[in-house]
């Protein structure tokens, strides 16, 4: 019964955590990338699949630097500073949650 009990809270404790990086990340969009991108939270998640999302934010986010940076230039100081590193990661999870294939619609505008 411990046991259970134990691998049930484990998996409630993982899961909290991936859901507070996905909220952490939709922080951060809005308050950098929003302006930026010139589009709402909802509008960014929608623009690709969860398996595209995970692509682009694989390898450091390279990707998704590399494809937002050509498509918005003044957006490349931000993706490349190297404070962000951590913060893309972040941005990445919520994109992945909230991708036009998830099924889950951000509450941000």
């Amino acid at each position: 019964m411990k046991k259970l009990l134990s691998i049930l809270l484990i998996a409630a404790l993982s899961a909290s955590v991936a859901s507070a990086d996905a909220k952490a990340g939709q922080k951060v969009y809005l308050k950098t990338l929003k302006a930026k991108f010139n589009m709402n939270g909802t509008k960014f998640a929608a623009e690709h699949t969860v398996a595209e999302w995970e692509e682009l934010f694989a390898n450091d986010a390279k990707g998704f630097i590399k494809e937002y940076g050509e498509r918005f230039p003044t957006a490349v100081p931000v993706l490349t500073n190297p404070s962000m590193s951590d913060k893309l990661q972040d941005i990445g999870d919520f994109a992945k949650e909230y991708g036009s294939d998830s099924g889950n619609v951000p509450s941000c505008g």
